[in-house]
């Protein structure tokens, strides 16, 4: 059943923020509201087929400001969280551009879905990067949601996204617990797929860099990857299912990233695509059904190679290959 109310979207311009605004417009979402950063381009939004009869309504919204979070969750039935700083680059002060913005604008979210008294769940866009990399994990088994990123490893290595994202969703999860609010996070892997916002977000940065002939094994963060539009798909399902509960791995199986390489290596052999000797990471165990609570809520994923081949044709008509 769809809602009567509005929904928001934060980070509604960004990559998987776009294609979930399109994703509720196809599904029948009356109402909409694109939360964005101050000052960013929602325009590609505003030209989404259903988008012209008004149903999307653009906020500006810094995450740190939590009145103008609360305006644009005020009156909303649900809540997407997409929202959450990523950079293409290391960032010169972590804590400022990544982890403060992570954390404390998903708690503002969540206080302002709180004080609405209208919102009855949150979905939680979380990460891969808030599963892995976890050393400790047994060899033998498969990455499931009960496996969480280790902190300390990522620090000593300065790997300041994951911290971020693993932060803020436990902060996340310790907020539902004390105010009874209810929320489900997805963990999506490497998401790929069309670009529909102008500029390349850092997921689809992997496989560009991969086609142009990076040697980057992508070892700290690497489960697999998934069509971006699967991962709008699952937030929306996630939303309407009343018996989704938890943490969700969204990923189209798990794989060593030198397989993944592989793959695109056959599908476009007259690109430089590195080839990986042996695996990327030791004792990983692949599995083609990882994504088990999706797909048990009747979640269909898109083949890999479809998924690769979109976005090499979305890269070359922006001009990015």
């Amino acid at each position: 059943m769809k809602e009567s109310g509005p929904v928001v979207v934060t980070g509604a311009n960004g990559f998987i923020g776009s294609w979930l605004v399109r994703t509720l417009l196809e599904e029948g979402y009356p109402a909409i509201h694109a939360s964005i950063f101050p000052g960013s381009d929602a325009s590609h939004l505003l030209s989404l087929p259903g988008a012209s009869s008004g149903r999307i309504r653009v906020f500006e919204a810094d995450l740190l400001d939590a009145d103008a979070v609360g305006r644009a969750v005020e009156g909303c039935t649900g809540v997407f969280h997409v929202a959450s700083p990523c950079t293409l680059e290391d960032p010169k002060d972590p804590e400022r551009e990544l982890i403060l913005p992570a954390v404390q604008g998903t708690l503002n979210v969540l206080e302002a879905a709180r004080k609405s008294g209208t919102v009855r769940r949150v979905v939680l866009t979380s990460s891969i990067s808030a599963m892995v990399p976890n050393p400790d994990w047994p060899s033998c088994k498969v990455f499931d949601e009960s496996s969480w990123t280790d902190l300390d490893y990522c620090q000593s290595r300065q790997k300041w996204y994951p911290v971020s994202k693993t932060l803020a969703e436990k902060a996340a999860w310790v907020f539902a617990e004390n105010h009874g609010m209810d929320i489900v996070s997805i963990l999506p892997g490497t998401c790929l797929g069309p670009l529909m916002q102008p500029g390349l977000n850092a997921s689809s940065a992997v496989l560009l860099q991969l086609l142009q002939g990076s040697s980057d094994t992508q070892e700290y963060h690497w489960l697999g990857a998934v069509h971006v539009k699967d991962v709008a798909k699952a937030q929306v399902l996630l939303f309407e299912k009343a018996s989704a509960k938890g943490r969700h791995l969204c990923t189209n199986g798990i794989y060593q990233f030198g397989d993944f390489a592989e793959r695109a290596r056959r599908l476009y052999p007259d690109l430089p695509i590195h080839r990986f000797a042996g695996e990327t990471q030791p004792g990983m165990k692949a599995c083609e059904d990882a994504a088990k609570k999706l797909l048990d809520l009747g979640l269909v994923f898109t083949p890999l190679e479809d998924t690769i081949k979109e976005t090499v044709e979305s890269f070359k008509s922006k001009g990015f290959l």
